[in-house]
């Protein structure tokens, strides 16, 4: 597993948030659709990344017990002027600040609620760490320029997003009439063609859903479907972003598209 630092997080939370900036300075704010967001602006986009800061800042502040309603703190105080974008990049830098100085007054081990395992303030820096990366992504990929992976944070993120995929709650959501995702022969296996800063080399995924659970773990076993592509890919496909005939796959991609089905879930609630 990655190790990635408290500290790096938050680094890396206002590293991101700067990144959804600039894209949104050079972009057109109310014009540019974002293809991977569709029906958004960058500056819908830039009020929900601002808005979800202020919510788990408030979340992280108050050491809450039990769930914050978004709209106590969501986005009301967003700027609604697209053409301002440079008020709305300010408001954006403002709620990862109001985030971030939470997270390191709270401390990691600080208890409060959280949605999914975790229970304490790390699981909102990360948590908040790889929903700004991949938003920010959505940002810089709209104006035409490529996404840049941070590697150990995108192999982190691979690994917050098996975590989540391995939740009863996986089996639980799924409708009454899906089609099965645990079954005989069901494997998957992920490989990053790139390594992780300071890993001896590249990360590789197992994913069995033959039991009565979905279950991983960090491996290089033979599987039912592969992928092999870089972390940022790998990241951005879990998260919707990269399309599965766009990277390398060998075997059953049938069950890739269930399991991304399945396991994204909690992205469409």
């Amino acid at each position: 597993m990655t190790d990635v630092s408290y500290e790096a997080y938050c680094t890396e939370i206002r590293s991101r948030s700067d990144e959804l900036r600039a894209a949104l300075k050079a972009g057109d704010p109310a014009a540019t659709d974002v293809p991977s967001c569709p029906g958004w602006t960058l500056v819908e986009l830039a009020r929900h990344v601002g808005g979800t800061h202020r919510w788990a800042a408030e979340v992280v502040r108050t050491r809450a017990t039990g769930p914050v309603p978004h709209d106590a703190t969501y986005d009301v105080s967003a700027p609604g002027d697209a053409a301002d974008p440079a008020a709305l990049g300010r408001w954006v830098a403002e709620g990862a600040g109001l985030l971030t100085d939470a997270l390191r007054e709270a401390g990691p081990d600080a208890p409060l609620w959280t949605v999914a395992p975790g229970g304490t303030a790390h699981f909102w820096a990360r948590r908040m760490t790889h929903e700004t990366t991949v938003h920010a992504a959505d940002a810089v990929l709209s104006t035409g320029t490529p996404f840049t992976a941070n590697p150990p944070m995108a192999q982190d993120a691979v690994d917050e997003w098996m975590g989540f995929a391995a939740l009863p709650r996986v089996l639980e959501a799924a409708p009454q009439d899906a089609p099965p995702l645990l079954g005989p022969g069901r494997t998957l296996h992920l490989h990053a063609t790139d390594a992780a800063d300071g890993g001896p080399e590249p990360a590789e995924w197992h994913v069995d859903l033959t039991g009565e659970l979905p279950y991983w773990q960090r491996a290089h076993k033979k599987a039912a479907v592969a992928v092999r592509a870089p972390l940022a890919d790998l990241q951005l496909l879990l998260y919707g972003r990269r399309a599965i005939p766009e990277l390398e796959t060998h075997g059953d991609t049938e069950l890739l598209a269930l399991w991304l089905e399945r396991t994204s879930f909690w992205l469409r609630k």
